[in-house]
């Protein structure tokens, strides 16, 4: 069985990161380029049925489609050997590499691999990426430097910004080079493996549904339809469904709302949905019968998921996702089965680390629990979209390295 990958970036790169991808057996590769890093999103929503994971031939278009993605992804980085090849062609033809200008990459890291290489880190500046940033702003912040420092050059990560600066500045684009790619496929393959597996457990939902306003009608059918699943009487009052979690998280918007409890609303005065996800029928039967229990005391328009490890998530009755605010502080809390207070810590957490991504010891240590109850918590988080693993970082001990996630709450 193949596993499906879709390359993104620009025209240049696409072939040459897919070629590198297509080394690998087992690999059916798609190319979708682009004439600018802003067109990314629309490329992954289009053909988002057609792949198991993403991957991104920089950090732009990974971070720019990162709310259209339902799909595991990586993006391939540019720090390390990348820019140490980008030092030693500069030298080759004679370039000051002391005071560059580098555009995209973390900071510490450009530093870290600079020092490295023993060049001086003093004059170097660096503008890291951040949601939101532009080409402009990169070839603005390129110009500043080059103003006054003439013989300076810029290094970019972005086509737009070297389009831009060429003719100038003095300007050096960086392109991945295979070893990296061959990391950032290793770390997506491992998640998409993960994620395939995962889409292969069996979703039972158990529904209850009051006469509809015109009487019984084909509604959940359709409904059903929609997720390529069955549907069956299980008691006299309850029906099931029956489908997979793949379809259900991409219905879902993963896991986070559900539109058709919202369309069976506005006929039914009682819609309420438990689904559990499970390894085998029985299994996941448990956890709907769980998981509808659950939608009871949320009221007459309810839905929940059920997983492994008590994870518990309410879906939204509408497609959009509505900011943590005062006035949904509770209803947040519900849906990840935390307290409003734990909620309240969590945002103080959030708070102080100022957009820094947090490690399950982090969330331990802010709340004061243990790392099993954090672990939990993140859980849940992810499940209902307000956290997303960002990364990993040294656990300063032997083991696999700490998961980071960005919260958004």
């Amino acid at each position: 069985m193949h596993t499906s990958i879709g390359v993104v970036g620009p025209h240049d790169l696409v072939d040459s990161v897919a070629a590198v991808c297509e080394e690998h057996p087992g690999i059916q590769v798609h190319r979708f380029d682009y004439d600018h890093e802003s067109q990314a999103a629309e490329l992954v929503s289009t053909h988002a049925s057609g792949v198991d994971g993403w991957l991104f031939t920089g950090i732009v278009p990974y971070t720019i489609s990162q709310e259209a993605r339902t799909r595991p992804a990586a993006f391939v980085d540019y720090s390390g050997s990348t820019l140490l090849q980008a030092l030693v062609r500069l030298l080759r033809d004679g370039r000051d590499v002391t005071h560059l200008s580098v555009d995209t990459l973390d900071t510490r890291h450009v530093h870290d691999t600079l020092a490295a290489a023993g060049v001086p880190t003093d004059g170097i500046r660096t503008m890291p990426y951040r949601p939101g940033s532009g080409s402009a702003d990169f070839a603005a912040f390129h110009r500043r430097h080059a103003a006054r420092h003439p013989d300076a050059v810029a290094i970019t990560c972005l086509a737009s910004v070297y389009d831009e600066l060429e003719g100038s500045v003095p300007v050096f684009r960086l392109a991945p080079l295979p070893h990296s790619v061959r990391t950032a496929l290793r770390q997506l393959l491992l998640t998409a493996t993960s994620q395939i597996q995962e889409d292969a457990q069996v979703a039972l939902g158990l529904v209850e549904l009051s006469p509809g306003a015109d009487g019984e009608s084909g509604e959940l059918a359709r409904e059903v339809g929609a997720l390529g699943g069955s549907l069956s009487n299980y008691s006299s009052t309850t029906s099931m469904i029956v489908t997979t979690r793949g379809p259900l998280h991409d219905v879902s918007h993963g896991f986070t709302a559900l539109p058709m409890l919202h369309r069976l609303g506005r006929t039914h005065d009682t819609v309420r949905i438990g689904f559990g996800l499970g390894h085998s029928g029985a299994e996941a039967e448990r956890l709907a019968r769980r998981a509808l229990s659950r939608a009871r005391s949320y009221g007459s328009i309810a839905a929940v998921v059920s997983m492994r490890n008590d994870v518990d998530v309410m879906l939204d009755a509408a497609p959009e996702q509505t900011p943590v605010t005062e006035q949904s502080r509770a209803v947040v809390a519900s849906r990840v089965g935390l307290s409003a207070d734990t909620l309240d810590r969590l945002r103080e957490v959030t708070t102080t680390a100022g957009g820094r991504a947090l490690t399950t010891r982090d969330i331990a240590d802010g709340l004061g629990i243990q790392l099993r109850t954090a672990r939990r918590i993140l859980q849940r988080l992810e499940m209902a979209g307000y956290a997303k693993r960002s990364g990993n970082a040294d656990s300063g001990t032997i083991g696999r390295p700490l998961t980071l996630y960005q919260l958004t709450l």
